[in-house]
Protein backbone atom coordinates (compact mmCIF):
# COMPACT_ATOMS: atom_id res chain seq x y z
CA UNK A 1 0.00 0.00 0.00
CA UNK A 2 1.54 3.45 -1.16
CA UNK A 3 2.50 5.72 1.97
CA UNK A 4 2.11 9.37 1.67
CA UNK A 5 3.64 12.07 3.23
CA UNK A 6 0.76 14.20 3.43
CA UNK A 7 -3.11 12.92 4.44
CA UNK A 8 -4.50 15.73 2.15
CA UNK A 9 -1.94 14.32 -1.13
CA UNK A 10 -3.85 11.10 0.05
CA UNK A 11 -6.51 12.42 -0.54
CA UNK A 12 -6.66 14.49 -3.68
CA UNK A 13 -4.43 11.03 -5.18
CA UNK A 14 -7.46 9.21 -4.06
CA UNK A 15 -10.26 11.52 -5.65
CA UNK A 16 -7.82 11.24 -8.87
CA UNK A 17 -7.98 7.46 -9.00
CA UNK A 18 -11.81 7.67 -9.15
CA UNK A 19 -11.73 9.07 -12.56
CA UNK A 20 -12.17 6.61 -15.18
CA UNK A 21 -8.67 5.18 -16.94
CA UNK A 22 -6.82 6.65 -14.13
CA UNK A 23 -5.08 3.97 -11.73
CA UNK A 24 -2.89 5.03 -8.41
CA UNK A 25 0.12 6.05 -9.77
CA UNK A 26 -0.91 8.15 -12.46
CA UNK A 27 -3.36 9.65 -9.80
CA UNK A 28 -0.65 10.52 -7.47
CA UNK A 29 1.39 11.92 -10.80
CA UNK A 30 -1.38 13.99 -11.88
CA UNK A 31 -1.99 15.04 -7.87
CA UNK A 32 2.01 16.62 -7.63
CA UNK A 33 1.84 18.03 -10.73
CA UNK A 34 -0.89 20.04 -9.42
CA UNK A 35 0.74 20.49 -6.18
CA UNK A 36 3.82 22.11 -8.53
CA UNK A 37 1.43 24.93 -10.10
CA UNK A 38 0.60 28.13 -9.09
CA UNK A 39 -2.45 28.30 -6.66
CA UNK A 40 -4.44 30.77 -9.10
CA UNK A 41 -3.85 27.60 -11.66
CA UNK A 42 -5.21 25.09 -9.28
CA UNK A 43 -8.25 27.00 -8.01
CA UNK A 44 -9.59 28.01 -11.81
CA UNK A 45 -9.21 24.31 -12.44
CA UNK A 46 -11.15 23.46 -9.50
CA UNK A 47 -13.55 26.03 -9.65
CA UNK A 48 -14.34 24.94 -13.57
CA UNK A 49 -15.16 21.61 -12.42
CA UNK A 50 -17.69 22.67 -9.61
CA UNK A 51 -19.30 24.83 -11.50
CA UNK A 52 -19.79 22.14 -14.58
CA UNK A 53 -21.09 19.97 -11.64
CA UNK A 54 -23.69 22.40 -9.90
CA UNK A 55 -24.87 25.09 -13.03
CA UNK A 56 -24.46 22.32 -15.91
CA UNK A 57 -28.31 21.75 -17.13
CA UNK A 58 -29.57 18.99 -19.42
CA UNK A 59 -32.04 20.54 -21.67
CA UNK A 60 -35.87 20.42 -21.20
CA UNK A 61 -36.06 19.45 -24.94
CA UNK A 62 -33.94 17.05 -26.35
CA UNK A 63 -32.24 16.33 -22.92
CA UNK A 64 -28.42 17.15 -24.10
CA UNK A 65 -26.48 18.77 -21.34
CA UNK A 66 -26.52 23.14 -21.54
CA UNK A 67 -26.01 25.88 -20.09
CA UNK A 68 -29.66 27.04 -20.32
CA UNK A 69 -32.84 25.14 -20.00
CA UNK A 70 -33.05 25.06 -23.88
CA UNK A 71 -29.93 23.59 -25.22
CA UNK A 72 -28.60 26.08 -28.44
CA UNK A 73 -29.60 23.12 -30.84
CA UNK A 74 -32.94 23.19 -30.26
CA UNK A 75 -33.26 27.03 -29.52
CA UNK A 76 -31.30 27.39 -33.39
CA UNK A 77 -34.27 28.00 -35.73
CA UNK A 78 -31.63 27.44 -38.76
CA UNK A 79 -32.07 23.60 -37.69
CA UNK A 80 -34.14 21.05 -39.78
CA UNK A 81 -37.02 20.92 -36.75
CA UNK A 82 -39.23 17.93 -38.53
CA UNK A 83 -36.08 15.68 -38.20
CA UNK A 84 -35.08 13.87 -34.58
CA UNK A 85 -31.62 11.99 -34.45
CA UNK A 86 -31.83 9.53 -31.45
CA UNK A 87 -28.57 9.05 -29.89
CA UNK A 88 -27.21 7.25 -26.71
CA UNK A 89 -25.31 9.97 -24.96
CA UNK A 90 -24.51 13.28 -24.91
CA UNK A 91 -20.50 12.28 -26.32
CA UNK A 92 -23.29 10.82 -29.29
CA UNK A 93 -24.09 14.31 -30.48
CA UNK A 94 -21.05 16.06 -30.24
CA UNK A 95 -19.68 13.28 -32.57
CA UNK A 96 -22.41 13.54 -35.17
CA UNK A 97 -22.06 17.15 -34.85
CA UNK A 98 -18.63 17.15 -35.84
CA UNK A 99 -19.17 15.58 -39.14
CA UNK A 100 -21.16 18.98 -40.04
CA UNK A 101 -23.05 16.83 -42.03
CA UNK A 102 -26.85 16.61 -40.18
CA UNK A 103 -28.42 19.49 -39.42
CA UNK A 104 -31.87 18.64 -37.54
CA UNK A 105 -32.28 17.90 -34.01
CA UNK A 106 -31.16 15.38 -31.23
CA UNK A 107 -33.16 13.49 -28.57
CA UNK A 108 -30.54 12.10 -26.16
CA UNK A 109 -31.39 8.50 -23.87
CA UNK A 110 -29.30 8.17 -21.55
CA UNK A 111 -27.99 5.16 -22.28
CA UNK A 112 -29.64 1.89 -24.18
CA UNK A 113 -31.48 -0.95 -23.22
CA UNK A 114 -29.46 -3.50 -21.19
CA UNK A 115 -31.15 -6.18 -19.18
CA UNK A 116 -27.64 -7.73 -18.32
CA UNK A 117 -26.79 -3.58 -16.86
CA UNK A 118 -30.75 -4.01 -15.47
CA UNK A 119 -31.74 -0.88 -17.85
CA UNK A 120 -35.21 -1.17 -18.98
CA UNK A 121 -36.89 1.24 -21.25
CA UNK A 122 -38.29 3.23 -17.91
CA UNK A 123 -34.82 4.04 -17.26
CA UNK A 124 -34.19 5.87 -20.50
CA UNK A 125 -35.92 9.16 -22.16
CA UNK A 126 -38.20 7.15 -24.54
CA UNK A 127 -41.11 8.62 -23.44
CA UNK A 128 -40.58 12.07 -23.99
CA UNK A 129 -39.44 10.83 -27.54
CA UNK A 130 -42.54 9.59 -28.37
CA UNK A 131 -44.22 12.18 -26.99
CA UNK A 132 -41.96 14.70 -29.18
CA UNK A 133 -43.41 12.73 -32.05
CA UNK A 134 -46.92 12.73 -30.72
CA UNK A 135 -47.17 16.33 -30.89
CA UNK A 136 -46.64 16.53 -34.69
CA UNK A 137 -44.27 18.29 -36.70
CA UNK A 138 -41.71 15.57 -36.74
CA UNK A 139 -41.42 13.68 -40.60
CA UNK A 140 -38.56 11.58 -39.68
CA UNK A 141 -36.45 9.86 -36.99
CA UNK A 142 -33.07 8.78 -37.09
CA UNK A 143 -32.23 6.26 -34.80
CA UNK A 144 -28.32 6.85 -34.40
CA UNK A 145 -27.25 3.74 -31.84
CA UNK A 146 -24.25 2.01 -31.71
CA UNK A 147 -24.17 -1.35 -33.70
CA UNK A 148 -24.65 -3.56 -31.01
CA UNK A 149 -27.01 -6.10 -29.73
CA UNK A 150 -28.10 -3.48 -27.08
CA UNK A 151 -28.47 -0.45 -29.50
CA UNK A 152 -30.73 -2.89 -31.98
CA UNK A 153 -32.67 -3.80 -29.07
CA UNK A 154 -33.23 -0.62 -28.42
CA UNK A 155 -34.01 0.06 -32.29
CA UNK A 156 -36.62 -2.55 -31.85
CA UNK A 157 -38.04 -0.78 -29.40
CA UNK A 158 -38.36 2.68 -30.16
CA UNK A 159 -39.51 1.64 -33.44
CA UNK A 160 -42.41 0.24 -32.07
CA UNK A 161 -43.60 2.81 -29.82
CA UNK A 162 -43.07 5.12 -32.76
CA UNK A 163 -45.46 3.01 -35.43
CA UNK A 164 -48.65 4.26 -34.08
CA UNK A 165 -47.58 7.66 -35.38
CA UNK A 166 -46.52 6.71 -39.22
CA UNK A 167 -43.30 8.83 -39.30
CA UNK A 168 -40.50 7.86 -41.30
CA UNK A 169 -37.91 6.02 -39.27
CA UNK A 170 -34.12 5.46 -40.34
CA UNK A 171 -31.25 3.88 -39.12
CA UNK A 172 -27.82 5.30 -39.51
CA UNK A 173 -26.16 3.21 -42.90
CA UNK A 174 -23.80 0.27 -41.75
CA UNK A 175 -20.49 1.64 -42.46
CA UNK A 176 -19.66 1.50 -38.89
CA UNK A 177 -18.47 -1.81 -37.98
CA UNK A 178 -20.51 -4.37 -35.73
CA UNK A 179 -20.18 -3.77 -31.77
CA UNK A 180 -18.35 -0.22 -32.13
CA UNK A 181 -19.37 2.53 -30.57
CA UNK A 182 -21.05 5.57 -32.15
CA UNK A 183 -18.47 8.34 -30.00
CA UNK A 184 -15.03 5.95 -31.43
CA UNK A 185 -16.47 5.98 -34.69
CA UNK A 186 -14.12 8.33 -37.23
CA UNK A 187 -15.69 11.32 -38.40
CA UNK A 188 -16.17 10.42 -42.15
CA UNK A 189 -17.07 7.35 -41.25
CA UNK A 190 -20.02 8.79 -39.01
CA UNK A 191 -21.01 11.51 -41.68
CA UNK A 192 -21.71 8.77 -44.16
CA UNK A 193 -23.51 6.71 -41.86
CA UNK A 194 -25.80 9.29 -41.30
CA UNK A 195 -26.30 10.53 -44.92
CA UNK A 196 -26.85 7.62 -46.29
CA UNK A 197 -29.25 6.12 -43.83
CA UNK A 198 -31.76 3.52 -44.31
CA UNK A 199 -35.47 2.80 -43.40
CA UNK A 200 -36.42 0.98 -40.64
CA UNK A 201 -38.64 -2.18 -42.14
CA UNK A 202 -41.08 -4.23 -40.14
Amino acid sequence: MEQYPSVLLSRATDELGKLPGVGPKTALRLALHLLKQPVASVDSFADAIVKMRHDIKHCKICHNISDTDICPICADDRRDRTTICVVENVQDVMAIENTQAYHGLYHVLGGIISPMDGIGPGDLEIDSLVQRVAAGGIDEVILALSSTMEGDTTNFYISRQLQPYHVKQTVIARGISVGNELEYTDEVTLGRSIVNRTPIKD
